[in-house]
């Protein structure tokens, strides 16, 4: 969503089991033990009850099959009030919490905190897509049939490990302002920050885990959230975190622009460029390796493409040429098309032009997945096909799943994907005095946290086909932090031959649940 908006697969048939009995709990009304007194009939009356901005909660418990293991564990669905520092009310924050139920000393026991990106999203896809109890079944690489929709048990839930709360900033799912504040005055990175870490804190304080292993995971824009949070935490609140997952990762957007004059976006691309080819069996010399060959297109890359896009208009017929047949080499693409692209082909021309031959767009969120063109003539790819394929199926499966098995929210409209957040968000970040207003970078972030937190331990997570946050500028970014080598060992990347949302693909949800399992077993470790 401007560096995403999220999806998930898993292809796997199901069913949707409800376990145990609900106990909704609400916040405690005002004492009815003393009767008002009667209005005189020219007095105002006050506000009824129903406007006074209150918590709730609902909290239900349940069992899940992991590794062989039955696990016990509580769901609470409930809202969390944000007060200003005057004590006056400004936000309710949605979140379902997953807590194991046969935990006595949870001060030794792991929790991550969890959502998702947009920024504008809801956390329902990294909820019922990759780490929560129950997910959605969903097409691989195809888009989902209408409901009915699957829901079944997932196996690969992290419950195990750590205790999950998913969160939905403000503006998504039930989270909304209170007061006299707006929904919109927390649309920004730094005032989205400040709400979430002020949750966090509330939560904290609340269930008594100041002492034990914090983790937060996010997934593409909720990357950019996490290391920003992560830095907020520890530098304000003096909340030192575990560690960081990194999921379909941007910290510059800058390198995603393909702005005017800059080069670097026609780099970083091209090697997820090369991996799409191959996985559409469009190139002329197919390698049998796809590792081997994604690895020579990020030599091309950062060698001979590079230095030719540095030439501009400077750049000789000759050398022009040989690039454009090694463009073509790595892309697919026909010499002529990239001659008149002048070797620069921004994300939304790749998609349209990929597969017009065949009278398809490609995905941009994940790329395994491609649609019919409606217009064979356009220039940009008129829609995602991996975004519009499965996003009936979580939207469904969650408003079912919170109201039938988490018993809240009957009356409550859930926000998915609201489109007002991203276009209203405040990019400013840290601003440096004197300096020019430039592409949002939260680089800085994590350099000061893992500085500072020499233990703090970061993985991110790749998908080889995810084209809305390539690999290769990730590569590029973690390898410009130019932190210590003892601190620098701290980051660790994985790979997944999948899209954005590598847990659409069962074989790498199963992957990625494995590595965040055993990333948060190391990081908890002393």
């Amino acid at each position: 969503m401007t560096a995403t908006k999220i999806f998930s697969k898993l292809s796997l048939l199901a069913l949707f089991f409800a376990f145990g009995q609900a106990a909704p709990v609400t916040a405690q009304a005002a004492s009815q033990d003393t009767k008002p007194e009667a209005s005189k009939p020219d007095e105002a009356k006050p506000a009824a009850d129903a406007e006074t901005p209150k918590e709730e909660s609902s909290v239900t418990d349940h069992t899940i099959q992991i590794g062989g293991q039955t696990i016990p564990y509580k769901a609470t669905a409930s809202t969390i009030m944000l007060k200003d520092e005057k004590g006056a009310p400004t936000a309710l924050i949605y979140s379902t919490a997953y807590t194991r139920g046969d935990v006595k000393d949870f001060s030794q026991r792991p929790i991550a905190f969890i959502y998702n990106g947009g920024p504008g999203s809801a956390s329902i896809w990294l909820h019922m897509g990759a780490f929560g109890p129950k997910h959605v079944v969903t097409e691989n690489a195809a888009a989902t049939p209408p409901a009915p929709y699957k829901v079944e048990d997932n196996a690969d839930c992290l419950l195990d490990k750590a205790d999950l709360v998913f969160i939905d900033p403000v503006g998504t799912g039930f989270s909304h302002a209170t007061g006299k504040a707006a929904d919109k005055d927390f649309w920004g990175v730094d005032s989205d920050v400040k709400s979430l870490a002020q949750f966090i804190g509330i939560y904290v304080s609340r269930n008594n885990r100041w002492n034990s292993p914090k983790f937060l995971i996010g997934e593409s824009y909720g990357t950019f959230r996490s290391v920003a949070l992560g830095n907020y935490l520890q530098s304000h609140d003096g909340m030192n975190i575990n560690g960081i997952v990194l999921i379909s990762s941007v910290l510059d957007m800058g390198t995603l622009s393909f702005s005017a004059g800059d080069d670097r976006s026609y780099i970083f691309y091209l090697p997820t460029y090369a991996a799409v080819a191959w996985y559409y069996k469009v190139l002329k010399d197919p390698p049998a390796d796809l590792d081997a060959f994604i690895a020579d297109a990020r030599k091309f890359a950062s060698t001979d493409y590079a230095a030719a896009l540095m030439k501009g208009s400077k750049l000789g017929d000759a050398e022009k040429s040989d690039v454009v047949k090694k463009l073509a080499y790595f892309t697919g693409l026909s010499e002529d098309y990239l001659t008149k692209a002048e070797l620069r082909v921004a994300l939304p021309q790749f998609q349209a032009e990929l597969e017009r031959s065949r009278g398809l767009t490609v995905g941009r969120y994940d790329a395994r997945f491609s649609g019919p063109t409606y217009d064979l003539l356009t220039e940009y790819a008129e829609f995602d096909p991996s975004a519009t394929g499965i996003e009936g199926a979580f939207t469904a499966a969650f408003n079912s799943y919170v109201r039938e098995d988490l018993k809240f929210g009957q009356d409550k409209t859930y926000k998915v994907l609201p489109p007002e957040p991203e276009g209203s968000w405040d990019w400013k970040h840290n601003p440096t005095p004197g300096a020019w207003p430039g592409a949002p970078n939260v680089e800085g972030d994590l350099v000061r946290e893992m500085i500072d937190n020499p233990h703090l331990q970061v993985q991110v997570e790749n998908g080889l086909f995810d084209m809305a946050t390539p690999f290769f500028a990730t590569e590029y970014t973690m390898d410009h932090l130019l932190l210590p080598a003892d601190v620098a060992q701290n980051i660790h990347l994985e790979y997944y031959h999948a899209g954005h949302m590598m847990y659409l693909h069962q074989e790498d949800h199963d992957q990625l649940a494995a590595n965040v399992r055993a990333f948060i077993e190391s990081a908890t470790k002393r």
